[in-house]
């Protein structure tokens, strides 16, 4: 889908709820929170936005949040996921054996946990985020979740920003 010419909150709060779920659902794909989100319009301002976004994460049943997580790839794998694609903008190109390392500890992380590895990636390098993900493999299960669960906020939030940010604006911050 072509990204539309915002022109900031105002923009968003004049979507229809279709438009607006759809929108929501390429920043984060948990159906619910994209339902609850559109639901919450009109927002004063982008703040307003992005602390009703944290709320919703936050109060995501665990099927919900596993939905999110569905929509995430692998970190070093390459997405045809516009979003996931920029934010792993310094991974996809690493060292091979960085992403070997990547590759091995992805699968150790998803028998432990049971889901994909999920941190917010944007423009980190590869070593950065292979070692944060040794990191959390000492976590235990639940605290592992609530880790996720911020990183999937962090990573929302980003998204969420950039959607709303007018697009000539964007193209000037690319340059």
């Amino acid at each position: 889908m072509r990204r539309p010419d915002w022109r900031g909150i105002d923009s968003f709060n004049a979507l229809s709820e279709t438009q607006a779920v759809h929108a929501l659902y390429a920043c984060c794909s948990s159906r619910m929170w994209a339902l609850r989100v559109a639901a919450a319009r009109p927002f004063s301002d982008e703040d307003a936005l992005l602390d009703q976004s944290d709320l919703i994460i936050a109060e995501l049943t665990e099927t919900d949040l596993d939905e999110a997580l569905d929509g995430h790839p692998r970190i070093g794998e390459r997405s045809t996921n516009a979003s996931s694609a920029r934010e792993q903008r310094n991974v996809t190109g690493a060292d091979p054996a960085v992403l070997d390392e990547l590759r091995i500890a992805n699968k150790e992380y998803e028998q432990m946990f049971g889901h994909v590895y999920l941190v917010h990636a944007d423009g980190r390098p590869a070593t950065e985020l292979l070692r944060i993900l040794r990191q959390r493999l000492h976590n235990d299960p639940a605290t592992e979740r609530r880790v996720l669960r911020l990183e999937l906020a962090k990573i929302t939030r980003n998204r969420l920003s950039r959607m709303i940010c007018p697009a000539a604006q964007l193209a000037e911050d690319a340059r």
